[in-house]
């Protein structure tokens, strides 16, 4: 491969692995035609095409799916050799890149990153709020804060603790409704997440199974604004409750441990100082919190 062929890869890579432009551009952090741009140019310094339309998207040519372990094996080597240098690192200075959710960026970990900037003012850090995964051994981030059951990547993984959720309403909402709502819930509506789907299946698990869902968002805190001014019934941490004392926990709900909560990085940024000294800086301000994120469940 030349130098254009370096420049030129990611962006082949990128589309071969979201089909379609727009996925690719999402992807890269680039405008769908600067994506365009390097695949014309790269389809061009070939003298083959790459991809063909479909229906659904972009699909590999013979030639793309001749190119594509080729260029899955140089971005490992590259993005092995970055791993390598990053983590030889030893200065508490430079970028680090972190990722986590909407419902823990603001409220909780927000002030913690506050007195992180205050500790260590030469270290800057990229933050990236996403329901999305970010994948560490791709090093589309360096550190991530996530919820799940098990981690299975090939990273280090600090566990730390679940949060506790509960189930809350605005006091006038209750009011209005609860009077009036049948014993599984009829008459009440939770605020959905993702889908606008008025019985979807996960309701039957709820304490209210026979309640709607009017309206949905995979914003977190546009659910809890939106209870928060007697929109509706919404399942979130018992912390945002504290904040917000207009909320109060729906009669016939108890608050319930969610997924653990865990740190991640790339093993091989554990040598870095400055990635070790904001893991272990978030670690220890999340389990000062741990009281708060679980009000003793």
């Amino acid at each position: 491969m030349n130098p254009l062929d370096w420049e030129q890869m990611p962006y082949f890579l990128a589309i071969a692995r979201g089909g379609t432009m727009r996925a690719a551009a999402e992807m890269m952090g680039a405008s769908h035609a600067k994506v365009g741009r390097h695949l014309d140019a790269l389809e061009a310094h070939y003298g083959v095409q790459l991809f063909r339309r479909t229906k659904t998207g972009l699909e590999l040519t013979e030639a793309g799916r001749n190119l594509l372990p080729i260029a899955e094996q140089a971005e490992t080597l590259f993005l092995g050799a970055r791993r390598r240098m990053q983590g030889l690192d030893r200065q508490e200075a430079g970028v680090v890149r972190f990722s986590l959710t909407g419902t823990m960026a603001y409220d909780i970990v927000a002030p913690i990153l506050v007195k992180f900037f205050d500790h260590y003012p030469e270290i800057d850090v990229e933050m990236r709020v996403s329901d999305r995964f970010e994948d560490i051994n791709r090093l589309e981030t360096d550190i991530s804060l996530r919820f799940a059951q098990e981690v299975t990547e090939d990273v280090v993984a600090r566990k730390l603790y679940p949060m506790a959720l509960g189930v809350y309403a605005h006091r006038d909402y209750l009011d209005r409704h609860l009077p009036h709502a049948g014993p599984q819930g009829e008459g009440l509506h939770w605020i959905g997440w993702d889908r606008a789907e008025r019985q979807p299946d996960w309701l039957a698990a709820t304490e209210f199974p026979a309640a709607t869902v009017r309206h949905a968002t995979t914003d977190p805190i546009l659910q809890l604004s939106l209870a928060r001014r007697g929109f509706g019934m919404v399942r979130t941490s018992v912390y945002f409750a504290r904040l917000h004392p207009e909320l109060v926990p729906v009669p016939g709900t108890a608050p319930a441990l969610d997924r653990p909560l865990w740190l991640l990085l790339h093993s091989e940024l554990r040598r870095t100082a400055r990635v070790r000294r904001f893991v272990d800086f978030m670690a220890q301000e999340l389990m000062a919190l741990k009281p708060a994120l679980q009000a003793g469940v």
